[in-house]
């Protein structure tokens, strides 16, 4: 593992952190790291306050600039072979491998595909992102006027998503609607969770069997919503997890257990297919990604 070149954590203040101290506002918004961390970094003069190195017992107040400066660090191994699949003078789409975050986060910076892309295309941004074990098309806009087009129809559902996705237990249904609504509720050791919750947003997804196998089920799922691990989560909800799934379990809720971080690999979620309006020419673009060897259709499965 290599080093990376550090990262200026940049955050305009709000009226929430209004009266706390900085330590504390450290503390309570950036819970992967415990007081006792914030204050060696604090000693170090890591965090900055409006320009200057910030003690910790400062009182903040709303509009103040917070910036954390994160020394060089080692990420985990990625793959690096993404593959374009099109490109023109408005957008970019590429097949992302699993196990490569779309853009940083979770510890990751520059072993991401946001990286990668820029390295060739410093203009690309991405409209949406997949969870870093999931695999298939993700889509960059080259231009601003692009970028608010597509967001504009990402917004209005008017963008077409298909995935392929391997679940556990055999199916007893040809299709099955999903509709439960996907919120965000506190888990133990693993903070503010994406997961099946009534007081959630509303999320619909459309499952059809392509594929009954021994002890699994192979999915075509098409999403009409984008919320955080969706698929994961509905699939999981109808008695259906993804094989290997580190998170999500029956209910579409996370495992009792500490499971790690939402980003774990070891599922099997393909991105195979969008289908959207050119946001230069005004025509239909279709898209596919290769499906994977394991989310094929296999011969003479049992």
């Amino acid at each position: 593992m290599a080093f990376n070149k550090g990262y200026a954590y940049r955050e305009q203040l709000g009226t929430r952190a209004r009266g706390q101290s900085t330590l504390s506002y450290l503390v309570a918004t950036y819970r992967h790291s415990p007081s006792a961390v914030w204050r060696e970094r604090l000693a170090r003069g890591e965090v900055l306050l409006d320009d200057l190195p910030a003690t910790g017992e400062e009182r903040l107040n709303a509009g103040q600039w917070l910036v954390w400066n994160r020394p060089p660090w080692e990420e985990k191994e990625t793959p690096h072979d993404y593959s374009l699949v099109h490109e023109d003078e408005a957008i970019l789409a590429v097949i992302k491998p699993g196990g490569l975050p779309t853009v940083p986060g979770g510890g990751f910076l520059e072993n991401t595909l946001l990286h990668l892309v820029r390295e060739h295309f410093p203009e690309a941004s991405p409209l949406h992102r997949l969870g870093r074990g999931t695999s298939g098309l993700v889509l960059f806009a080259r231009t601003h006027d692009a970028a608010a087009k597509l967001s504009r129809a990402w917004r209005d559902h008017e963008v077409e998503k298909r995935y392929r996705a391997l679940s556990s237990r055999v199916a007893t249904q040809e299709c099955y609607e999903i509709n439960v609504p996907i919120g965000e509720a506190e888990h133990p050791g693993m903070g503010m969770v994406p997961m099946a919750t009534p007081g959630g947003k509303a999320s619909r997804s459309l499952a059809r069997v392509l594929q009954r196998r021994a002890a699994s089920t192979l999915f075509e799922v098409d999403i009409q919503t984008g919320r955080s691990q969706q698929i994961r989560i509905h699939l999981a909800f109808i008695g259906h997890p993804l094989e290997g799934d580190p998170v999500y379990t029956v209910g579409g809720v996370p495992r009792a257990e500490h499971p790690g971080l939402l980003g774990d690999i070891g599922y099997l979620l393909h991105a195979e297919r969008l289908c959207f309006v050119h946001p230069l020419t005004g025509k239909r673009l279709e898209l596919h990604a290769s499906i994977p060897r394991e989310l094929q259709v296999e011969e003479n499965a049992g």
